[in-house]
């Protein structure tokens, strides 16, 4: 036992292990921190600890994998295919990945949480409500009337967005002439 314990592999293993959860819980120290500083929601602190995680953990066991032996030029091939079918089903929904990289940047960059009433102004369809969550890939949103719309956090960076406070409308919507009378 004692032999199989002092191997390269295993300590190496245990090294890799241990340093992994130690940097998994500097960033969810890091980001209760920032969150707090910032005035963001628990649950977007949630989500940034889980894809951190994921990533992490996946960088920590293609590590034990390489240490373990397993053949470079095989992995690679397994990866890569793998990748490649991954692509091929997400060509279609590319914005997936948008999304996610949206979802970030709302985090650490806008300047609106959850329970801001904002107005987005979109030509088609421009749409006022209050934000009741921010998820890895959209926000869920609801109106006066009371209608849940979900908006992809990616189209929500390209459009403009008013922070309205109580507000009922945005500058952008009053009309030039109600806004300046001698404009006639």
């Amino acid at each position: 036992m004692i032999e199989f314990l002092s191997r390269t592999e295993v300590i190496f293993t245990i090294v890799v292990l241990i340093l992994t959860i130690t940097i998994h819980r500097f960033v969810t120290w890091s980001a209760a921190k920032l969150s707090k500083d910032l005035n963001r929601s628990k649950l977007r602190r949630q989500y940034i600890n889980r894809y951190v995680g994921y990533l992490l953990w996946t960088l920590a066991t293609i590590t034990i994998i390489f240490v373990w032996g397993i053949s470079k030029d095989g992995f690679w091939t397994i990866l890569a295919s793998t990748f490649a079918v991954i692509g091929v089903a997400f060509f279609a929904n590319w914005s997936i990945l948008s999304n996610v990289t949206s979802s970030f940047i709302l985090y650490f960059a806008f300047p609106f949480k959850i329970g801001d009433r904002i107005r987005i102004h979109d030509k088609d369809l421009p749409v006022t409500a209050v934000i009741e969550d921010i998820k890895g890939f959209y926000l869920v949103l609801k109106t006066n009337d009371g209608e849940t719309i979900t908006y992809p956090n990616n189209l929500l960076i390209q459009k403009g967005v008013s922070i309205l406070g109580n507000k009922k409308e945005s500058v952008f919507d009053i009309n030039q002439e109600e806004a300046d009378p001698t404009a006639r």
